[in-house]
Parts: structure tokens; sequence; C-alpha cells
């Protein structure tokens, strides 16, 4: 191979990263949601859609094996790993993390409950700070702000879901939870099973 074809071919590469790059930046946002997801989260200004500044992480790192499927929420690059259990499917997502370190839990978990169109109520401390919020927002309401899907995990109150806002996404945004793009929310749900281990790093 000539150098000039070299050339060639690594501007091509260039050209073809940048153009995935703007087109990923391009995905369209949602309307903002009444209610915040997790946290009261300031988002005032114009819209803007939040890339991850992704790592590549292996599961071996993070848990002894792959049995039923592994999640790896990766605080740090702000996304969510998947593998199954046979290694033949792997995901990477772009997501929401918990908005401070207080709201943040690292540690290994599961999946004990999976919900389609899950009911979302606050927090005893949101309602406090925002007595105007509804007690529930019923499950299929494009204002709830778990989403079309949730993954429940074994520590209370904490879940993979989705979310309407897209604004969220790529951010510090959440109460604690790990938010994902309605789409997919809706795909990792197809793929996660109860007993699906989950780490929060």
């Amino acid at each position: 191979m000539t150098a000039e074809t070299r050339n060639t071919l690594n501007r091509r590469l260039f050209m073809g990263g940048a153009a995935t790059v703007l087109t990923a930046a391009a995905l369209p946002a949602s309307a903002q949601s009444t209610f915040g997801t997790e946290a009261d989260t300031p988002l005032d200004g114009p819209v803007r859609n939040n890339l991850s500044g992704f790592r590549m992480l292996n599961w071996q790192d993070y848990f002894p094996n792959t049995k039923n499927g592994v999640i790896l929420a990766d605080l740090q690059s702000r996304a969510v790993h998947y593998w199954s259990e046979d290694l033949s499917i792997y995901k990477l997502y772009p997501s929401s993390v918990p908005i401070s370190e207080e709201l943040t839990r690292r540690g290994t978990t599961e999946v004990i409950q999976k919900v389609e169109n899950p009911t979302w109520r606050p927090t005893k401390d949101q309602k406090r700070l925002h007595p105007d919020w509804p007690d529930v927002v019923p499950g299929g309401s494009p204002d709830n702000p778990l989403g079309v899907r949730a993954l429940y995990l074994s520590w209370p109150a904490y879940r993979v879901h989705g979310t309407h806002d897209t604004r969220k996404i790529g951010r510090r945004s959440s109460g604690g939870c790990i938010g994902l793009y309605n789409e997919h929310i809706l795909e990792l749900y197809s793929l996660a099973k109860v007993g699906t281990q989950v780490r929060l790093l």
C-alpha cells in the first residue's frame, strides 16, 4: 500500500468517524418533562444533546462471571455497558447519572424486577421541596420521569430506567438512578432478566 493510499484511507476513516459523531449529536430532543426525573435539576436555557465520553471496559475487571448477563454502569463516562451471558451480545448506551456524590451509590447489585410503563412517585424529600408535584404519575404518561421501562435493582429506590427528557442523558441529572433514552431502555429491557448482575462504578 502506498503512502498516498494510506493517507486517503486515513482521511476517509476520520471523516466517517466525524460524521458518526455529528449524527449522534443531532439526535432529537424530546419535550421537557413537567417533573424532575429524580432530582430537581435546573436545565434552563437552550436544549442541548449530550454525548458521553465513552471508555471501553472489560466485564472481567468487574464481575466474576456473566451468569444471567451483566450490566455495568460507568458513572465517570456516563455510559451503560451490557454483556449477555454467552457474550454473543454487547451493548453500550449513553446515560444520565446521579447529580451529586451524596446521591450516588456504587457497588454490585442485581435486577430484581422488570416493569413496563412504571408508575412514578416522588420521594418524601422531593415532595417536601416541590409540594406542587403530583403524588403519583401513572405509567404510560408522557410526563412519567421513569420513561417506558424500568429495571428495579436490589437496592431500594434504585433503577435503570428510561426518560422522555433526553436533555438529561450524558449529564449528572438524577437522584441516584441511571437513565437511558427510551429506545435504549426498550432494548436493554428485552435483553436483561431478573437476576442480571449490575455494578455501578
